[in-house]
């Protein structure tokens, strides 16, 4: 249990990396409320819910800024964004690929996480809610 809690941990870790997407995206900037749940196998954790501010050269979302996590390849096909990441860490390294396709004021998405031969996958979900502070 507490190796799962803790790659649950580097799988948010991943999810507060930065974005570097090189085109724009067609969705509203501004503040988002993102709700995620991961799933591993044989367990799902609680849906968890953040507030983030989501900018048109930076549209993949995150909770914060993580050193240990480096995005790449991430790219824009119409609405959908899509990257690749890898972490290190105590817990060893992690890899992973994430995607999220905008609708207007919303969006939903997916990233996958490989770490030490388990898979994870975190759903979310976003709304735009406001303007940036």
């Amino acid at each position: 249990m507490l190796k799962k809690l803790s790659l649950l941990a580097l799988v948010l870790a991943v999810w507060a990396s930065p974005g570097l997407a090189g085109s724009e995206v067609d969705f509203n900037p501004g503040l988002w409320e993102v709700t995620s749940q991961i799933e591993m196998p044989g367990m799902t954790m609680p849906a968890t819910t953040t507030q983030q501010c989501l900018k048109q050269h930076d549209p993949v979302p995150q909770s914060g800024r993580n050193r240990d996590c480096t995005l790449s390849d991430v790219k824009i096909s119409g609405n959908t964004v899509t990257w690749k990441v890898v972490c290190s860490g105590e817990e060893g390294r992690t890899t992973g690929q994430g995607s999220v396709t905008y609708s207007g004021n919303s969006f939903q998405g997916t990233v996958e996480m490989q770490s030490q031969g388990m898979d994870m996958t975190m759903h979310m979900k976003g709304r735009r809610i406001g303007d940036c502070e």
